[in-house]
């Protein structure tokens, strides 16, 4: 049982990492593309990077490997549909995240090397407008994914 316990707390603590740095360095690439500065763009675009690869990227390699190891321990056939459906969802939800990266660190790198005084180019703009569009099926698919570990509701597949 205390095995149980630690595992549920590093998978409820390492989701919490993954939906907070998500939803943090969201609001703070928004936030600074709106505010039109260079600077706060390259700052922020350097920030919103370096928290994928301190903070998102263990937390998905840890989420997939704690929850199968709860559902084992628990008795949850992995073929139970708020399980299929969650494992589903994270699926999707990384197939949005793989390409946010690489949009992620184009943007610093435009962004960077945009010298000062000089606007932005149209790429940067474009980047931006995909980040920001695929944020949101990620976003909601985290919440679901969320609901469905609380309720587990019987899900017919």
């Amino acid at each position: 049982m205390a095995d149980y316990v630690l595992l549920k707390t590093i998978h409820i603590l390492s989701s919490t990492l993954l939906f907070g740095t998500g939803l943090g360095t969201a609001f703070h690439g928004w936030m600074a593309n709106r505010a039109g500065s260079l600077e706060a763009r390259r700052v922020v675009n350097r920030n919103v990077v370096l928290a994928d690869w301190l903070f998102t990227t263990p937390a998905v390699i840890v989420q997939p490997v704690t929850g199968i190891w709860l559902a084992r321990i628990a008795g949850f056939p992995l073929t139970s549909g708020w399980l299929v459906a969650a494992m589903a969802l994270y699926v999707l939800v990384g197939a949005c995240w793989l390409p946010v990266v690489a949009i992620q660190i184009a943007m610093r790198r435009i962004a960077d090397q945009t010298p000062d005084g000089q606007a932005l180019p149209l790429r940067y703009f474009q980047l931006s407008r995909w980040w920001f569009a695929l944020g949101w099926p990620a976003f909601i698919g985290v919440i679901i994914i969320f609901w469905l570990m609380v309720a587990k509701p019987e899900i017919m597949l």
